[in-house]
């Protein structure tokens, strides 16, 4: 059975390479150089099984997840990555399981140049914790505090897929595997959020459901927001697994783990985002305005309120 130093020795194998790493794993610490001129961006997501991934989550879409929602972070400042720090919490040293982890880690990490730098391997309840460091230019990041009345509500890709398949796999029934795919490996909206940095007011990624996050940026921003449920985006695959409407409605707003991008922009900027859509490959919706007040009211389509039973995911929540 392998021990902590030969895990430690097989993930050093695997990093990607970057003239800015100084010293990598293998030292009490990491010796980086930053961006000159640049803004550090530094963000960091913990997963846990059964709360973040179910138990039969493959090691590789582990891997994968576990970088990919950092990765959307710095998406929603409009940052680019260059480095992470990896802790893991095994159970035990199974080299099997960590190869395959570290194949979906990388998969991800070497066509976004993210350099594993350090971290820590430890013998507990299988836990990944991962902290990504990116770069803007100064004053260009996105923040949840810039939105402004009469903006636009958008959101990009689509909504709803991951929490299907979570219910899928929570009821036992059958399963669908193009939402579970969402669920498994998200895919971060890096390129998205750079372009957006000179047109968005202010945006947020949506991993606890899009009210709620909606609602943090409202509440940082001190504005309202309104939004059609019905103009949410629903990919092929959602369509065609949950016909109830209500049930679309509550997993589109509501459901989390879609990490997408929100954001906000001027009436006037709908050209360029539109343009930006385009060249990106991801497609954007607008799902609603800022207006004046405090919260986040839905609708639906023939303008009837619609209130769920909770705005989204809260780990502490009764």
């Amino acid at each position: 059975m392998a021990g902590e130093f030969s895990l430690i020795d097989r993930i050093r194998a695997r990093v990607v390479r970057r003239g800015d790493v100084v010293l990598g794993i293998g030292d009490d610490a990491a010796l980086l150089t930053p961006e000159a001129g640049g803004q550090l961006v530094v963000a960091m997501d913990t997963l846990n099984v059964g709360v973040h991934f179910p138990g039969d989550t493959a090691a590789a879409d582990i891997g994968w997840k576990a970088l990919a929602v950092n990765l959307s972070d710095l998406a929603a400042m409009g940052a680019r990555p260059a480095w992470c720090t990896l802790s893991l919490s095994l159970p035990t040293p199974d080299t099997e399981w960590i190869d395959a982890f570290l194949d979906g880690f990388d998969a991800l990490a070497r066509p976004h140049a993210v350099a594993l730098v350090g971290g820590d391997t430890t013998r507990g309840p299988l836990s990944v914790c991962v902290a990504v460091h990116g770069f803007v230019a100064p004053g260009h990041a996105l923040r949840r505090d810039g939105a402004q009345v009469g903006d636009d509500v958008w959101v990009s890709g689509s909504l709803g897929d991951a929490a299907a398949a979570l219910a899928q796999w929570t009821q036992g029934g059958a399963r669908d595997t193009e939402l579970r795919r969402r669920l498994d490996r998200p895919d971060p909206r890096l390129a998205l959020g750079q372009a957006l940095v000179t047109h968005a007011h202010a945006a947020i990624d949506v991993s606890d459901g899009l009210l709620a996050d909606l609602g943090h940026l409202c509440r940082a921003s001190g504005v309202a927001a309104q939004v059609d449920v019905d103009a949410l985006p629903a990919s092929a695959a959602l369509r065609r697994a949950i016909a109830d409407p209500g049930q679309h409605r509550t997993l589109q707003a509501t459901g989390g783990d879609d990490y997408e991008l929100c954001f906000t922009a001027p009436q006037h900027a709908r050209a360029a985002i539109a343009a930006i859509a385009r060249a990106s490959g991801i497609p954007v919706t607008r799902v609603g305005c800022i207006v004046a007040g405090d919260g986040v009211v839905a609708r639906t389509g023939d303008g009837a309120a619609w209130t769920p039973a909770r705005a989204g995911w809260d780990h502490f929540a009764g």
